[in-house]
């Protein structure tokens, strides 16, 4: 007789409801930078300080009930079916975002996002699943480690920049390298997999579920994801319409914007203040920075900027 397939667990109600508070907390961080791209915040603001500090914090939420949840729908046997339905539909969200901002913003478009994060993570879990939890979660941080020590200028090639192992940080809208972000899914596996092999589910079965609306929005988080960023952009480009940002100084806002990107992909300050300076410098003699800033000229397939750059990258690291 031909057994029954394992039926998945019940969903529990509050990693509904943390999920749905996962995706709050995105929509307020994508409002500040939807505020930045309008003018309305100095340019920068979404990616230092705080507001990096809560990006992430975010990321990781996401990426970590993703693992918890892929032990409850596929521990200890996996369904493919559901499984390969759903890694379809994120793979196909994450492929269709790439092409939406390789068109609208193609010096910054996101090529590896939090969506192709889950993705790919999600069929590395699958190898975790029926490990000991503890070899899980001491995987999860090395991967977590790993960056900070195995960094390379061989993995700066653009086929392997999803890694997030290389020396320069690529720019990106959205960036979330399989490392370290895997080990925030691992982590969540492991600590599926301890409460399972306690049979202690009923400890987070327990835990407040919030109310129906919020869980509503966690079961249909992909959903939500998607149109959440169209409805910030409509209401902003509206209200643009009848309260416009403030003017800003182009000299300010270059030399703000440069900085921030600089620091982004980790230099040192000094460098990066060197470095600004003389590229805004000759961005002016050859009445470059007004279509730089109108994004007349793309700063990645312009000769003049590309020689620039290059040339400022050499005397600000030449500099005392």
């Amino acid at each position: 007789m031909k057994a029954e397939p394992e039926a998945p667990r019940q969903r529990l109600p509050f990693l509904d409801a943390a999920r749905g508070m996962a995706l709050i907390a995105m929509a307020t961080y994508h409002f500040s930078w939807d505020l930045e791209f309008f003018g309305y915040l100095e340019p920068g603001t979404s990616t230092h300080g705080f507001l990096r500090i809560y990006a992430r914090v975010i990321a990781s939420t996401f990426l970590f009930l993703a693992g918890f949840s892929l032990v409850l729908a596929h521990f200890p046997r996996l369904r493919p079916g559901p499984f390969f339905r759903r890694l379809g539909l994120v793979a196909a969200a994450a492929a269709a975002i790439s092409v939406a901002t390789l068109w609208f913003t193609p010096d910054a478009w996101i090529f590896f996002g939090i969506l192709h994060a889950i993705a790919l993570s999600s069929v590395i879990g699958l190898v975790f699943l029926r490990l000991p939890p503890i070899l899980t979660a001491g995987v999860a941080a090395v991967a977590v480690i790993l960056p900070s020590f195995a960094r390379s200028a061989l993995f700066d090639s653009p086929p392997l920049l999803f890694l997030g192992l290389s020396e320069s940080m690529p720019r990106s809208n959205d960036y979330v390298p399989l490392l370290p972000w895997v080990g925030a899914l691992l982590a969540g596996i492991a600590v599926a997999r301890f409460l399972v092999d306690r049979q202690a589910l009923g400890v987070v079965a327990r835990l407040p579920a919030g109310p129906g609306w919020l869980r509503l929005a966690g079961r249909h988080s992909l959903t939500v994801y998607l149109l959440h960023q169209p409805v910030l952009i409509a209401f902003l480009y509206g209200a643009s319409m009848i309260v416009p940002p403030p003017a800003a100084d182009p000299v300010a806002a270059y030399s703000s914007s440069c900085e921030a990107a600089c620091l982004e992909q980790g230099n040192e300050a000094g460098l990066c203040q060197r470095f600004c300076a003389c590229t805004l410098e000759r961005l002016q003699a050859q009445s470059l920075l007004e279509p730089l800033q109108s994004g007349a000229i793309l700063p990645e397939q312009d000769e003049r900027v590309l020689a620039l750059a290059g040339e400022c990258t050499v005397k600000s690291r030449q500099a005392p």
